[in-house]
């Protein structure tokens, strides 16, 4: 099967929701003209990332943000979309990703994921103004089962493992990652994320999409560069650096198969994975 996938580089304009979910509802029409099936957007592309006490404020329940963002695309094509949001759930926030199905007429919540780790060192206060997820986020898309990281989460590689693990083909990796690290080159914290997309992708043999923030916040500029890597670890399409854009590739699904089949790292994992287990299980504390 073949899944055509769109990733959105956007600068959201900081608080104005209603605003960006117009461009947004925008995007998705134009992916789903041109025959996406899936459109991934950045993290907290809703509101923009640096809300810090206006959280509370611009936050939403996911059933609300179904509605807004359908009610935003008469006559648009059937389309899975996964969407950065600031969540409000049982009177508590979280740094969210929804994966909304468009089915041509309603949009409905198919999955919602809550960032996992939340840093809070540097430029970065999360764990002042949201609550952690503690659920693994995958998810059912029309076209097979996915996996959901929201930003911090694929530093830490065992997310990306367990994903894996429980039979993602395709992980979604939204991102709001202010440029740093300027004495190399290149941008550090760019490379950074593309070592860590293309090993997700080669270790587990799966499809990793990156779609990152762009604009300014406060001073701070995201740095855009978003990306679409296969079960192989190659770059499929790739953004540019600090301008919104739309990159499109074709996934191939039935690349995962031989890619573990090649490398078949993720069947020697699980044949090992009791083992591993009680690795944990009696890990100092």
């Amino acid at each position: 099967m073949v899944l055509r996938a769109a990733v959105a580089q956007i600068a959201p304009d900081k608080g104005q929701t209603d605003f960006n979910l117009n461009r947004i509802a925008s995007i998705i029409r134009q992916a789903a003209d041109e025959g996406a099936g899936l459109i991934c957007f950045p993290e907290t592309c809703t509101t923009g990332y640096f809300l810090e006490g206006g959280v509370l404020e611009h936050a939403m329940t996911a059933d609300a943000l179904a509605e807004a963002v359908g009610r935003r695309l008469t006559g648009s094509g059937a389309i899975d979309v996964v969407l950065g949001f600031y969540e409000k759930a049982e009177a508590t926030l979280y740094n969210s990703a929804a994966v909304l199905r468009w089915d041509g007429s309603a949009c409905h919540v198919a999955s919602v994921y809550r960032k996992f780790f939340l840093p809070t060192y540097g430029v970065f206060d999360e764990e002042r103004f949201v609550s952690a997820g503690r659920e693994l986020g995958v998810f059912q898309g029309s076209w097979g089962l996915g996996g959901l990281l929201i930003c911090e989460d694929i530093w830490h590689s065992i997310l990306g493992t367990l994903l894996a693990v429980y039979g993602a083909q395709v992980v979604v990796v939204p991102s709001a990652s202010p440029a740093r690290g300027f004495d190399g080159p290149t941008i550090g914290n760019l490379d950074r994320y593309s070592r860590m997309v293309r090993a997700v992708s080669e270790e587990h043999g799966v499809f990793t999409l990156n779609p990152m923030l762009v604009g300014f916040e406060g001073g701070k500029g995201f740095v855009g560069g978003s990306r679409i890597v296969d079960p192989m670890g190659q770059v499929l399409a790739e953004a540019p650096v600090g301008e919104e854009a739309l990159i499109v590739a074709d996934l191939d699904l039935d690349l995962v198969a031989v890619a573990r089949t090649q490398a078949p790292l993720l069947a020697d994992l699980k044949t090992a994975w009791s083992s591993l287990r009680s690795f944990v299980e009696n890990a100092p504390a």
